[in-house]
C-alpha cells in the first residue's frame, strides 16, 4: 500500500496592514511646529543681546546735522565703540559721541523721540536721540586753546593745528576766541565745518559753563560709517598737532 502524502496546506493568508507612515515622514512636520514654539525665546535672546551690545560695546548713532562735514552728512549712521575709553585715555583727533544734557543748553539738542516707533529707531541708530551730539576732539584737560594765528589755524599749547579733516573754506570762518584752559576732567570739542557747528565756542557763555563738557558724558568714540552703503568707511584718528 502506497503512501499519498500531500505537502501541507500555507497558512491562511492574512489582510495586510495598512501602511502606517513612519516616524521619517512626520519629522519635518515635527521640526516646524518646534521652531515656531522656540520662535519666542530666540527672539527675547537677539533683544537681549542687542541691548547688552548696545548698552556697553557697540552703539548705532545718527547723524542729524552738517555739523561734522564733510567728514559725516546728515543721514550717516556710525558705530560707536563704548568699550575704548575704559582702557585708554581719549585722543585729540577722535570723533566722539556724548550727551549734552549734563553741559551744554539742552534746547540746542534735537527734538527728543516719542512713540514706540520713534524708540525703536532710536534704539537702532536709524533716527536721531534727543540729546546726543558728535564732535572731534580739539583739546583735552590741562590744554590751551585760543584762536587763531596769522593763517586762520587753532592753537593748543601754542602750537597751531594742521586740520586736513575741515569743510573746505573753514579757517576763514573762525572767529577770535580764548585762550581757554581746559579743566580737568573736561574736553574742548569742535566740528569740521566750523561755520555751521555750534560747539564748545557757542557754548562758551552758557550759565555756569565755559564750552567745555565732561569726560563723563562721553559715550565712545565714532570709529566706523556703516551707513549709506556707499559712504562705508572707517572714522580714522587725526593727530592734527602741527610742528611749526
Amino acid at each position: 500500500m502506497s503512501d499519498h502524502g500531500t505537502d501541507p496546506l500555507p497558512p491562511p493568508s492574512t489582510p495586510s496592514e495598512p501602511d502606517r507612515p513612519s516616524p521619517q515622514r512626520r519629522e519635518p512636520e515635527r521640526k516646524k511646529g518646534s521652531f515656531w514654539r522656540e520662535l519666542p525665546l530666540l527672539v527675547a535672546i537677539a533683544l537681549v543681546l542687542a541691548f547688552i551690545i548696545k548698552t556697553w560695546v557697540v552703539e548705532p548713532f545718527y547723524v542729524p546735522s552738517g555739523s561734522m562735514e564733510n567728514t559725516l552728512l546728515v543721514g550717516d549712521r556710525v558705530f560707536v565703540n563704548k568699550l575704548v575709553y575704559h582702557v585708554r585715555d581719549i585722543r585729540r583727533g577722535e570723533v566722539i559721541v556724548f550727551d549734552g544734557s549734563t553741559s551744554w543748553d539742552a534746547v540746542t539738542s534735537p527734538e527728543p523721540a516719542t512713540g514706540p516707533l520713534a524708540r525703536v529707531g532710536e534704539f537702532f541708530g536709524i533716527s536721531p536721540g534727543g540729546k546726543d551730539y558728535i564732535k572731534r576732539v580739539i583739546a583735552l584737560p590741562g590744554d590751551t586753546v585760543e584762536c587763531c594765528d596769522a593763517q586762520g589755524r587753532l592753537l593748543v599749547n601754542g602750537q597751531p593745528l594742521d586740520e586736513p579733516y575741515l569743510y573746505p573754506g573753514s579757517p576763514e570762518s573762525h572767529t577770535p576766541f580764548g585762550p581757554v584752559t581746559v579743566g580737568e576732567g573736561r574736553l574742548w570739542v569742535m566740528g569740521d565745518h566750523r561755520a555751521i557747528s555750534y560747539d564748545s565756542r557757542g557754548h562758551a557763555t552758557d550759565p555756569g559753563g565755559d564750552g567745555t563738557i565732561p569726560i563723563d558724558a562721553v559715550a565712545g568714540r565714532a570709529f566706523m560709517i556703516h551707513w549709506p552703503l556707499n559712504r562705508i568707511g572707517s572714522l580714522p584718528i587725526v593727530d592734527a598737532t602741527s610742528a611749526d
